[in-house]
């Protein structure tokens, strides 16, 4: 897991203007503190999974919506992922957010890179397993991202035992403490021409892919 610089200066609103020194010390010293005292911890589980028009079923799990139907087309497996960075990032917000709300502001945006981050290596675990039968990832899709109604984080904490297993709950809203955390559906594909190796949207040249979301990864 990495606080990826770039990343942090992207969450940031940077856009390729100057950085001052100061800043981009406090972002060094702020990054190297959330690398060195969060506490990545993730869990997977691969389903069947079932895709209509607007109706996905993965598991015993029923969604109704048209966007992640499309990311999932002709999948019959796929993953539910969570996976969280700790409480270190939490906590130092809430320090900094009474002393110094620059600091507050970039370990927010270094606590987004390093959970993409985690989150990227835990794809490259799943990526690994599926590609040892011969199956192929779609980019991760998280709820809450177009018409996946974030209701079902209930759904993917109960099959995974979120709360028992990294220490993850849920808010009576739907969201995760620490916030710093992420669910995911990743669709597994015996295609490999329909499935997507790039990182991120963003940086892919293919502009008319169904699968694409403007200017970052699916569900971070």
């Amino acid at each position: 897991m990495r606080a990826d610089r770039k990343e942090t200066l992207r969450y940031l609103g940077y856009r390729g203007q100057e950085l001052e020194s100061e800043t981009a010390e406090m972002i060094e010293t702020i990054a190297a503190e959330l690398e060195e005292n969060s506490s990545p911890k993730s869990v997977y589980q691969e389903y069947d999974c079932k895709v209509a028009e607007n109706h996905v079923k993965i598991g015993s799990l029923e969604i109704e919506s048209h966007h992640l139907a499309v990311n999932l087309k002709g999948c019959e497996r796929a993953v539910l992922l969570a996976a969280t960075i700790g409480r270190t990032a939490d906590l130092m917000i809430r320090k900094y957010s009474v002393s110094n709300m620059a600091k507050a502001t970039v370990v927010q945006a270094a606590g987004a890179a390093c959970i993409e981050s985690y989150v990227d290596e835990v794809e490259d675990a799943v990526r690994k397993e599926a590609g040892e039968r011969g199956l192929y990832l779609r980019p991760r899709f998280s709820p809450g991202y177009g018409d996946f109604a974030l209701d079902h984080q209930k759904d993917i904490f109960q099959m995974l035992e979120c709360t028992k297993r990294i220490g993850v709950a849920l808010t009576d809203g739907n969201l995760m403490m620490p916030s710093k955390s992420v669910t995911a559906v990743i669709g597994l594909t015996t295609k490999e021409r329909e499935s997507c190796q790039m990182e991120k949207c963003s940086l892919c040249v293919k502009t008319d892919c169904e699968f694409r979301q403007e200017g970052e990864t699916y569900g971070l």
